[in-house]
This record gives C-alpha cells, structure tokens and sequence, in this order.
C-alpha cells in the first residue's frame, strides 16, 4: 500500500491512498465463494451455481461491498502508520476503483492541533470569601413567609406585592395576536408574571378600574409577527390582594415539616445557604479559570469541531424557542451568530482533555458519586433519579464530563495565583461584582 500526505492550509491534511488490486480482488472473490455455497438458483442444485454465473448476477455488488471495506480499514492503516490525529471524519473521494487496476482514492480531512497548555502559574483568580450572616438567613426566612402568604383583598389602590386580578385584550396594529386575552388572571405584582413595564401601569389602579396599557414587545420575541410592535391593552383591574405573612415562630415551622421549631427552620436556611455558597464559589472561579485557559492559550481550531459546536447550538436555542411558544415552524437562526461561543467551547474542551491527558488526570469516582448524590438531592426521590442516571449512559458521561473539569480547576488552582476577594452573599450568588457588597461581606 502506498499512502502520500498532503499539508493543506492550517489544519488541513490529504492522503493519497493506493491499493494494490490483488488486495481487492482476492477479497471479491473470497466472498464470492462464500456466497456460492449459499445462493440458490432456479436449475441448479443448491452450493452447485457455477462460480461464472455467481460472479456474473452478484459480482458488481460484492466489488462495491468490498471497496468500501477495503477503504475503510486501509484509512484507519494510513492514519496509524503517518501517526495523524483526525478531527472528524474525512471525505474521501475515489480514484480509481476500476476492476484489474489498483484501488486509488483521496480523503480530506482536519487534524487534532498540538496543544501544549502553558501560562498556568501566571494565572490570577479571586476565589470569593463569603460569611454566612444572620441577614441572609433573614432574607430567606422572608422569602419563605411571602410564599406562604395568604391575600386578603382591600380596597385601597394596588402596591407593589400586592396581587391584582384582571381582565385584559390587547391589539397590535388594531388585530388581535397569540395569547392577546384572558379573564380573572392573577397578577403578582413584582415577581414577572408580566413584563415589568405593563406591571408598573397596574400599580395605583382599584377595583373596578379600567385602564388603557401599552407595551412594546421586545425584538428577540419569539412570536414574529409582533416583534418589536406595540400593543395596546384594555385592562379591567378586578380586586386588589393584600399578602397577609405568617408569623415567623415555631407554627410556621411545622407548617413546613420542620421539628423543632423556629431555631431548627433557622438552622436548616443556614445549611442550605452554606451549600449553595459553595456551589457558587466554585461556579464562579471554574468560570475564572477557563476563561484563562483560552485567553492564554490560542489554538488553531479545525472547523469540523467548531461547525459541530455551531450545530449543537443552533438546535439547543431551536428547542428553547419552542419551550417559548415560539411555534413549530424552524427559525432562521445565522452560524455567525453561535460562532464565538462555539470556538471557546471547543478551545475549552481541547485544552481541558490537554491538561487530562498531560497530567494523567484520572476520574475521582468518590467525587464522581457525590455529585450524582448532589444532582438526586434536589427531587423527592433521590434514589430513583440514582437509579435513572445509572442506567442512562448520556447521562452519566455528562456527569463525568462535569468531574474532570472540576477536578482540572483544582489542578489549575495548585499552580495557579489565588486570592481570597471578601464578598456578601448575595452579590456572590446574583453574580454582580459589587466592591460595597464585597466591603461588607
């Protein structure tokens, strides 16, 4: 077999493939045989078909079977023998492929770049420091009440947190659209329902009021045919509903399955808020860290994994827009428009099976079963969703995706600067870099 290698531009390579013609021809006819002793033929006995005749009716499919074969295992023999690394799968484009002569064919292809991770110890991160104070349990503790607020209506003018009931017809461009109507809907004031500038208009009105509300629809919306277009609202306000808060004591917490008490429900906020102060800190210097990793770290990416990444985009905001309401009909959605992302997930992925690799990372499986305990935890049965990730293998390839990365965040960390930046928790888990809140945490 003689094999030639073509550099084209960046990641771009082309084999040239020759194949003797004895290679093929003695494969043909092996199953020719093969087939002989199998096919059956009106006038003749079965296994007595004369080898012409077999050869005559099944001769051109099996050459075409056999050049297929013989194409893919002399590719895979190319690929090992000039040690090339390819990206994704190649288009291979025949030569010669005629009976008698050698077997020729060409495939282009990307390679895998040589990565070679470097500026590690030059990395600075700032690993948020965050107390849990007794504020925060406060807040929460609130939250809770206000969900479990009853409404008793009154007759003054709606406020903010207040819940209104409405009756309400919209029309854009005098027509009527998707979702334009509705009767006796209950509107929390204050926690998005509605889009907040149609809630403000609602703030001040009693019952009994009717009022005309305008709202443009944003650009992005899904529905196109009122994207960016103003509708405009009758709106009958039907009663005002004041939130009336339990009382924070011990009755509240039993009401919510707490034994012990006040002080128990307290104890638990906290040990929850502890969890999700961890899991926050360590969100966001992973972040920290990767996006390190590419800004130090350029690599010429091959444009097969990066149009792949394009794809899985494209298809993932697809399937959101339809959670949206967006309709059935696929969206026009740009490959420029996911490319940036698409070429950073790539980097990343490189340079984390990189660091695997160089490193000798291997999978923690304590760690790997503490974050399948962690995922369990948030459902009412823990164990039939263990159960369901054990048996799904997308599932749990995903998890040890999320594993090794976390555990080449720490490998980066033992090289890497680190500082602890004091914070509040609230601008921790809100994700805005706040130095007041950071002061005052």
């Amino acid at each position: 077999m003689q094999i030639s290698v073509e550099s084209g531009e960046g990641l771009k390579r082309k084999i040239k493939v020759q194949v003797p013609s004895e290679r093929v021809d003695e494969q043909v006819d092996k199953k020719l045989r093969e087939m002989r002793g199998q096919v059956r033929l009106q006038g003749f006995r079965p296994g007595k078909v004369p080898m012409k005749v077999v050869q005559k009716r099944y001769g051109p499919q099996v050459r075409g079977e056999v050049l297929d074969e013989v194409v893919r295992t002399t590719y895979a023999e190319a690929l090992q023998q000039e040690s090339l690394r390819p990206a994704g799968a190649p288009d291979i484009q025949p030569l010669k492929v005629e009976a008698g002569e050698d077997l020729e064919y060409e495939a282009n292809f990307e390679v895998m770049p040589d990565i070679k991770v470097s500026g590690i110890e030059s990395i600075e991160l700032q690993r948020p420091a965050v107390d849990i104070e007794t504020a925060d349990v406060d807040r929460i503790l609130e939250r809770l009440r206000k969900q479990h607020a009853e409404h008793v209506e009154v007759e003054r003018a709606a406020e903010s947190g207040d819940q209104v009931t409405i009756d309400f017809e919209g029309k854009v461009d005098g027509e009527d659209f998707d979702g334009n109507s509705g009767e006796d809907v209950p509107v929390p004031l204050g926690e998005g329902q509605m889009p907040e500038p149609f809630e403000k208009q609602l703030i001040g009105m009693k019952a009994g009021d009717e009022k005309t509300v305008k709202y443009t629809f944003p650009e992005g919306f899904p529905d196109e045919t009122i994207a960016g277009k103003e509708a405009v609202f009758s709106v009958t306000l039907k009663k005002v509903e004041a939130p009336e808060l339990p009382a924070a004591d011990d009755t509240f917490a039993e009401t919510l399955g707490i034994e012990g008490g006040l002080e128990a429900l307290r104890e638990r906020i906290s040990d929850s808020l502890e969890r999700e102060r961890e899991q926050a800190v360590r969100a966001r210097v992973k972040n920290q860290v990767m996006e390190a990793l590419v800004e130090k770290n350029e690599i010429d990416l091959p444009q097969t994994l990066v149009d792949g990444e394009i794809e899985q985009l494209r298809e993932q905001t697809r399937e959101r827009m339809k959670q949206a309401g967006a309709g059935d009909d696929e969206p026009d959605l740009p490959s420029d428009q996911f490319e940036q992302e698409a070429r950073r997930r790539v980097s990343l992925g490189l340079l984390v099976n990189e660091i695997v690799r160089s490193n000798e990372i291997e999978l923690d499986h304590e760690r790997m079963q503490q974050a399948l305990q962690r995922v369990a935890a948030g459902y009412e049965q823990p164990e039939q969703i263990m159960q369901h990730y054990l048996q799904n293998q997308e599932l749990m390839q995903s998890l040890q995706l999320q594993v090794m990365e976390d555990q080449v965040v720490d490998w980066v960390m033992e090289q890497a600067q680190v500082t602890d930046k004091p914070m509040s928790l609230d601008a921790l888990t809100s994700g805005v870099e706040d130095d007041e809140n950071a002061e005052a945490g």
